[in-house]
């Protein structure tokens, strides 16, 4: 705790150390990152192996931290290696380094509002308008499977309303989209972040996918995806990379999609565990599972729904459970946001909710419809991260040498 709320506040210690930022090199790994700062290679190596394994997540161009003391020696380092999760390497004690995952401290989420007229396509337009190709991103996938782009006219309006998390005075991480709205012959099409986390258009129907909803239908989630959960047996923070799903000992365990499985074994962590592969560069995981259906072994061809297996509490589990992942092209990505539920619509409560937010939002993007608006562009600050006093808001180093107090 008190490292959390060192980390929190250490842009305030600059008068006794000096914080760096730099930005993750391309085709760098931990390693050589350890060996190029002279540090131990042992911080690697005394690390487990999950840990070892968010290492190799760290990508070229992640903003990271230095914290130097007036001798210049590496005191800590801030890695990001998602939105939610970084790694933390700090000196325990004289030239002896550790390294632990942490959540990600941010300073702020900005409500953030985009409202224009297209010029040349969404993409474009959006990238343009606010600098990111994460806004335009969230916009693409939010309609990809839903509306044909090609009819779109010059004039046509855009508006889309998200979330943007900002650390270090910049903008990171996926912005959440909350609502979109694009106009195509007239007509206003809607998308928009249900109550279950899915979008919806604007009658409340999903998007289809090729994979089951839930490997166990009708099952309790018990623990989401997530690059930062506290683990309730190593009593640590670690990534979640899937979607925990409660159900009794011996439960079926159905495939999520067409595939053939390329491994069907034991492991110490996932215990009896299950890998499928699917087209499109898809992999799906089953893990801590009491036993596997005979004859689904290694090189045999699974239909979507068929059981696999039945839900146990092998390897690292408090309780009979399925860890269920999906992983595209060896990434591993939330399975709530790529397989849709493939009701038609919402029922009962749930739409209830729905349409609660739909009115919510529908007066929202009216507001903008007739305006352009873009978000405030974000103000860069210099590397020695200069702060006001009162405010402890970065300032860029003009503003400081104006006769802010810097600290």
């Amino acid at each position: 705790m008190r490292r959390l709320l060192f980390l929190a506040l250490f842009p305030l210690l600059l008068n006794a150390a000096y914080v760096e930022h730099f930005k993750w090199p391309k085709d760098e790994s931990f390693l050589v990152f350890l060996e190029r700062n002279n540090l131990p290679q042992s911080i690697y190596y005394d690390m487990d192996k999950e840990d070892q394994k968010l290492a190799e997540e760290i990508r070229a161009g992640f903003l990271c931290q230095k914290l130097l003391n007036d001798y210049g020696e590496i005191e800590q380092i801030l890695i990001p290696i998602s939105d939610e999760l970084q790694l933390h390497v700090f000196q325990k004690t004289q030239g002896n380094y550790r390294v632990e995952p942490i959540p990600i401290i941010y300073d702020e989420t900005r409500h953030e509002t985009l409202s224009i007229e297209i010029q040349s396509n969404p993409s474009i337009d959006i990238k343009k308008a606010t600098g990111s190709y994460r806004v335009a991103s969230i916009f693409s996938n939010a309609f990809k499977k839903s509306l044909d782009f090609t009819a779109l006219q010059k004039g046509d309006k855009l508006v889309m309303i998200y979330d943007q998390k900002y650390r270090f005075g910049k903008p990171y991480g996926m912005p959440i989209l909350q609502v979109a709205m694009i106009e195509i012959r007239n007509k206003y099409h809607y998308m928009y972040l249900g109550p279950d986390d899915n979008y919806y258009n604007e009658k409340g129907a999903q998007v289809d996918s090729f994979l089951l909803g839930s490997p166990i239908p009708n099952a309790r989630i018990s623990s989401k995806f997530t690059k930062r959960r506290f683990h309730p047996i190593l009593k640590r923070w670690r990534a979640h990379l899937g979607i925990d799903y409660a159900a009794r000992s011996g439960t079926p365990i159905r495939s999520a999609g067409n595939g053939r499985i390329i491994s069907a074994g034991y492991s110490r962590g996932y215990g009896n565990v299950t890998k499928i592969r699917h087209s499109g560069g898809y992999v799906t995981l089953y893990a801590h599972q009491k036993s596997f259906r005979r004859g689904f072994k290694r090189g045999k061809t699974v239909k979507k729904g068929q059981v696999i297996g039945y839900v146990g509490s092998t390897g690292m589990s408090s309780g009979p459970h399925l860890h269920f992942g999906l992983y595209k092209n060896g990434r591993a990505i939330n399975p709530a946001g790529v397989i849709k539920v493939t009701t038609a619509k919402l029922r009962g409560k749930k739409r209830r909710e729905f349409l609660q937010i739909k009115k919510e939002m529908d007066a929202l993007v009216a507001m903008h419809l007739n305006t352009i608006t873009v978000p405030e562009p974000f103000e860069d600050f210099d590397a020695a991260c200069y702060l006001d006093a009162k405010t402890l808001k970065p300032l860029t180093l003009a503003a400081a040498k104006d006769g802010n107090e810097a600290l």
